[in-house]
């Protein structure tokens, strides 16, 4: 921890998940003065264990990556879909069509993870307090100057900065400020969940695959995550209403009604043990009508979330806090730190969310079958397989998306200004 927290801060960064940590970590290599919040304590527990493939690409420029290459982590090469049956598709092999480092990931126990992320970036130059927790934006007009916070020692300080970046998650300050947040009509979801020791994985390069299981009803899916230790993270997602809202019974009893209705995750689970209460949150899809103003930017959750069917969250967290930070470094070098500067980024990061939300819609549709469409289709395997790797800001994917389109409905194009666009 260096310099004092009553100074004029360059950047002050919210929230100390992949996004704030990323956030501040490339803002402060770019030679800028940041300050990073967090409420928390870290370690602390957090889902969403899965990284895609493309996180390797910000993890670099993060610097990081001879960390992850340990025993910590999981290593992951491949993704498997399951129908309600509990027939398997061939495995999407991420080396399949582009044999790179980038095309082996990792499977992280979250706590460890972000505290790896938080760490770095204290090594990296940026003054990080914990158990700081902001309690007010500071406006001069519609433009953010700073913050009130409360630190953990009990005391309390304004702090100006010549940029807010908001990494606070679901809870935004902001968003809910301005009233920014759009929810997903289609993809209003619950995700019911817990962990195992001692259940059933591959072996070789398929010991640490995600495996995406449907239920016999095709309402409802469930992760199946290998993690270190022989630990295994599963959970079922599904609609909010039929999942939890209008169902009797506690997590646990709604957590293995849809394990019997799954073929495919009994097998695996049956001689392993339990090792957590199940847990539920809500899985809202949403996205902010605008990612920045003038001082301020939205990162990772505090800007949009997207149904994890395809472990987007990490990675859309890393590259819209990566683009963030190469907006932010080009606004105070100009000195213009209004919104349409610091957003510069906004409209390709929403272009490459919305590429993957079309592949999740595309998954929920009933009529949708990955065998199906590639028997139909062979030559969108590989910009599938792109998808699944999390190439949406690197490859086209034209030729996919007019395919998809033949056998299922896709949503309309969102834009930052919350109106659809036919493009």
């Amino acid at each position: 921890m260096r310099g004092t927290p009553d100074m004029q801060r360059d950047v002050i960064v919210i929230g100390a998940g992949p996004a704030g940590s990323t956030a501040a970590t490339l803002t402060a290599k770019h030679g800028h003065d940041v300050m990073l919040l967090e409420r928390d304590t870290f370690p602390r527990f957090r889902i969403g264990e899965s990284l895609m493939p493309a996180t390797y690409w910000t993890l670099d420029r993060l610097g990081i990556q001879d960390k992850l290459h340990c025993d910590m982590f999981q290593e992951k090469h491949s993704v498997q879909f399951f129908n309600g049956a509990g027939r398997g598709a061939a495995p999407f092999y991420f080396a399949e069509f582009d044999d790179h480092p980038s095309s082996q990931t990792w499977q992280v126990e979250r706590a460890k993870f972000d505290k790896l992320l938080l760490d770095h970036a204290a090594d990296c130059g940026v003054d990080v307090h914990q158990k700081a927790n902001v309690k007010e934006i500071l406006f001069d007009g519609d433009t953010v100057i700073g913050v009130d916070v409360e630190f953990g020692d009990g005391r309390r300080e304004k702090i100006h900065s010549k940029v807010v970046v908001d990494a606070s998650g679901q809870s935004s300050m902001l968003a809910r400020k301005f009233g920014l947040r759009r929810y997903d009509s289609k993809l209003r979801h619950a995700a019911v969940f817990t962990r195992f020791k001692g259940a059933q994985r591959g072996e070789g390069r398929d010991e640490g695959a995600t495996v995406i299981l449907q239920t016999t009803d095709n309402y409802s899916w469930f992760w199946y995550i290998p993690l270190p230790d022989n630990i295994v993270s599963v959970g079922v997602v599904g609609p909010i209403d039929r999942l939890v809202s209008n169902r009797k019974g506690s997590p646990q009893e709604i957590f293995d009604a849809e394990r019997d209705a799954c073929p495919g995750l009994q097998e695996r689970i049956a001689s392993a043990t339990q090792m957590d209460d199940v847990k539920v949150l809500r899985d809202f899809s949403y996205v902010s009508s605008r990612i920045a103003g003038d001082g301020w930017v939205l990162a990772g959750d505090a800007f949009g979330f997207l149904d994890p069917i395809y472990s987007t969250g990490v990675f859309l967290a890393f590259k819209g806090a990566e683009m963030a930070a190469d907006s932010i470094h080009e606004s105070l070098e100009s000195g213009d730190l209004s919104g349409n500067s610091l957003g510069r980024h906004g409209a390709t990061f929403l272009d490459g969310m919305e590429k993957m939300r079309k592949l999740v819609y595309a998954y929920y549709d009933k009529d949708f079958h990955i065998p199906s469409f590639l028997k139909q289709h062979p030559e969108c395997r590989e910009p599938l397989v792109d998808l699944l790797v999390g190439n949406v800001f690197r490859r086209p994917t034209d030729h996919l998306f007019e395919a998809l389109g033949r056998f299922c409905t896709l949503p309309e194009q969102r834009t930052l200004d919350g109106t659809p666009s036919s493009t």
